[in-house]
């Protein structure tokens, strides 16, 4: 049997922590009801057991049980927060006075940058802020383009390709004065980094499962109560979910993620600090043995877990290809078939060489220190190997 690679790729994807699918297994079997079935023993069983999951990823990010709203994802989370405040507002205000504006930024996820495009064709405006060379928004950016026109303004709280950490209560506080909402897919940033709505003043959080050693197909949105963000359901139907979100709850996705947020919660800061030792360990070893590596993004200011590294005369596909012991990605797995190097690395002002010279590098969990100097010399040979290849040719 082929040994399988050193998996370094946990932005892309976390594998689900086995105490997450031994609390699952029972609602796909024994425990099988309709939670909107609550006229007999089954329904109201899984009724209970997603109340104490809404309770346990609530907890983990200092809301209350009934401002999370599940969802499929992080995707559908930040389309419901974008869409559902713009058309809100549109419906709750004369044509000529309603908030019509939308600020993001040009290195978000590529589904918060969709979603906020496709609301062009319906009149709203769009403003996309760049970041500095490190990734990082600057308030004061924000401040001079959100008026008494903006519905919500949208900043990710880590970014998925260079892990940097954006500056979210200042943030929050700006648009709070102007009495726009403030949205952040936190998909990354929760379970691994302290994060909590009422201390950063967040109105509306995207969550996602399998980012945080949950199952795939289950996330989350944070829906602020008081002081209430208004936003229009994208789905209609039985009115779940506050009638924010209709559709039958997945039971089993759904304790799967309380569950994975009830072991976040527990582990995060001892975890976090694991995890830093382990990136500025592999960082320390692949600097020595590749000179003239870049680090992309802040340097500290960034996930416990992540690294963004330029590899110095390659290409990261060819580099990727020559290193099948160790799976990593040079970006978001949503663009990985993209030929085009990075925007999010353009945005950092970066050329399109350095950028289609980048891979990302996530740790995680299951990450160990023998994976970590494996993994750096493999990534070492591999750069080596590519550099030598052209002189190799041209001697044959």
């Amino acid at each position: 049997m082929t040994e399988r690679p050193i998996y370094l790729d946990y932005q892309a994807t976390t594998p689900t922590d086995p105490r997450v699918v031994e609390a699952m297994l029972p609602y796909f079997t024994e425990k099988f009801g309709n939670p909107g079935s609550a006229t007999h023993a089954y329904g109201r069983e899984a009724e209970r057991a997603i109340e104490t999951a809404r309770g346990q990823l609530a907890a983990l990010i200092g809301a209350e049980p009934r401002e999370i709203v599940f969802t499929s994802g992080a995707t559908e989370s930040n389309n419901l927060a974008i869409k559902g405040a713009a058309h809100f507002h549109r419906t709750q205000a004369r044509e000529q006075d309603f908030r019509d504006h939308v600020v993001t930024v040009a290195a978000e996820h590529k589904c918060v940058l969709e979603a906020a495009k496709a609301l062009e064709p319906d009149g709203f405006r769009v403003t996309f802020l760049g970041v500095d060379g490190d990734g990082i928004v600057d308030p004061e950016a924000v401040r001079r383009v959100v008026d008494d026109r903006t519905a919500i303004v949208s900043v990710m709280a880590a970014n998925n390709e260079i892990g940097v950490i954006q500056p979210l209560k200042e943030i929050a506080a700006i648009c709070r004065a102007a009495g726009a909402l403030f949205h952040t897919d936190a998909a990354q940033a929760i379970g691994k980094i302290s994060f909590n709505v009422s201390e950063l003043g967040i109105d509306l959080a995207s969550i996602s499962g399998h980012k945080m050693y949950g199952p795939k197909g289950i996330g989350a949105l944070y829906v602020r109560r008081r002081p209430r963000a208004r936003i229009a359901r994208l789905i209609d139907g039985g009115g779940q979910e506050r009638g924010l979100r209709s559709g039958t709850l997945p039971t089993p996705l759904i304790v799967g993620i309380g569950a994975a947020a009830a072991i976040a919660q527990a582990e995060m800061t001892q975890e976090s600090i694991r995890l830093t030792h382990l990136r500025r360990r592999l960082l320390s070893r692949i600097e020595k043995l590749v000179p003239g590596i870049q680090l992309n993004g802040d340097p500290e200011r960034r996930l416990p877990g992540n690294l963004n590294l330029s590899f110095p005369g390659v290409n990261a596909a060819e580099l990727m290809e020559n290193c099948p012991g160790v799976a990593v990605s040079s970006g978001s797995a949503c663009s990985s078939a993209e030929l085009e190097p990075s925007y999010v690395l353009r945005a950092l002002g970066f050329s399109d060489e350095r950028a289609a010279a980048s891979i990302r590098v996530g740790l995680g969990r299951m990450t160990t220190e023998a994976d970590i100097d494996r993994a750096a010399d493999l990534l070492a040979a591999a750069w080596r190997g590519l550099l030598t290849a052209p002189d190799e040719k041209a001697q044959a």
